[in-house]
């Protein structure tokens, strides 16, 4: 079994929490509607307080956060729980904006200034769809905006049919993958992982430490393990489990905890022994890098100049349309291609923002040459650095 008691053995050859540079949030409804059937104001200003803190002190912070059709409920005097699905969809559809006002608002207190995402599995799964939402994340980062993003449920109706349950627990494992985070953190009401429900069981051990997400640790999840006994969203234990393997397997680190802990995030960060901590169960560079070079052989091949091979050989810069001599192979913007010196040398492999036919109506060009040749552009580089692996 993937458990470790002791808390101490593992955290004392850990790295630093504090050297995180990008962390996701996921903050769930049970949390946000915490002894109230609104929002808790008080618990979303206390949150926002400690990401805001955390963003001044270098780090990027992701927000998912759940509780738009919580929202929509109170708005519209629902007080039933509802099962089908339109009904949810417009409960959603008029909760959502209502929760950004209140982040908007919060977060306005501490100048710092968000943007709504509302995505789907499918975004992150479809080519083109996960190129533009890993730029559009990346670039609002850049910008020191906080995205706070929700499963778009006016749309989606996968999570919202009940058969697959999910919440914002797997969509915030997407997300951390996608961003590349080094720490993903889901905060509910539970204080972490217990051998079984709390609820139910009064012999249900807390579980500190987990090595590695196998059948055993899985099966702690039951199949009704909610946060307070009540589905207030739609995730669960089992949920959050299969969201910590996602992250873990790729290499990044899940930590589980109670949002209702005071300075809960602060203390993480710090390292202190609360909640359930699952490590990576590989190496972060090398799970990225399997994943870019899965499918090359069906893709193209770049041919870039001396000047820029020898860029991208001593620090992973972006690659220009500047520097691009030859273009090999036929492929779509968001595929995978490798990059080449002029010996034919593989040098990097990354995601194309251009298809091979526009890549070479601009090679040899600077990147303002793009929009006036093309009509249009995705951004001046072929290839960001953020999509970018040397090899």
């Amino acid at each position: 079994m993937g458990l470790n008691m002791s808390s101490d053995k593992i955290r004392k050859n850990f790295n630093k929490p504090l050297s995180a540079k990008r962390i996701v949030v996921k903050i769930g409804s049970a949390l946000l509607t915490h002894k109230t059937e609104a929002i808790n104001k008080a618990i979303v200003e206390r949150l926002v307080t400690e990401i805001a803190m955390l963003s001044r002190n270098g780090i990027e912070v992701i927000l998912v956060s759940s509780g738009a059709i919580a929202s929509g409920r109170i708005a519209l005097n629902i007080a039933d729980k509802i099962h089908d699905i339109s009904t949810k969809q417009v409960l959603a559809a008029v909760g959502q904006g209502l929760l950004l006002q209140m982040y908007e608002q919060t977060f306005n207190k501490h100048g710092i200034r968000i943007a709504q995402a509302l995505l789907t599995r499918h975004d992150m799964q479809e080519r083109l769809g996960y190129l533009n939402v890993r730029n559009t994340l990346l670039k609002l980062i850049e910008l020191n905006v906080i995205p706070v993003v929700n499963e778009n449920d006016v749309v989606n109706i996968e999570q919202l049919s009940e058969t697959i349950i999910g919440d914002n627990d797997t969509l915030s494992a997407l997300v951390a993958n996608l961003v590349d985070a080094d720490i993903l953190i889901i905060l509910g009401k539970l204080d972490g992982l217990y051998s079984s429900d709390p609820h139910i069981d009064k012999n249900a051990s807390f579980i500190s430490n987990v090595d590695n997400i196998d059948k055993a640790v899985l099966a702690m999840g039951g199949d009704s393990y909610s946060e307070d006994g009540i589905a207030v969203g739609y995730g669960g234990m089992a949920a959050k489990l299969q969201a910590a393997k996602m992250v873990t397997s790729a290499g990044a680190t899940t930590i589980m905890a109670s949002g209702l802990q005071e300075d809960v995030l602060t203390k993480l960060m710090a390292g202190e022994d609360i909640g359930t901590w699952f490590y990576p169960t590989g190496d972060r560079i090398e799970s990225r890098k399997r994943w870019m070079l899965s499918g090359i052989a069906q893709k193209g091949n770049v041919i870039i100049d001396s000047g820029a091979a020898g860029a991208l050989r001593l620090k992973t810069n972006s690659l220009l349309p500047a520097g691009i001599l030859t273009v090999n192979g036929s492929f779509y913007r968001g595929d995978v291609v490798t990059i080449s010196d002029e010996s034919e040398v593989a040098i990097a492999a990354g995601i194309s923002n251009y298809s091979s036919e526009e890549i070479n109506q601009v090679k040899g060009n600077h990147s303002e040459k793009i929009r006036t040749t093309l009509g249009y552009d995705y951004g001046d580089e072929i290839v960001h650095r953020s999509n970018m692996v040397k090899l």
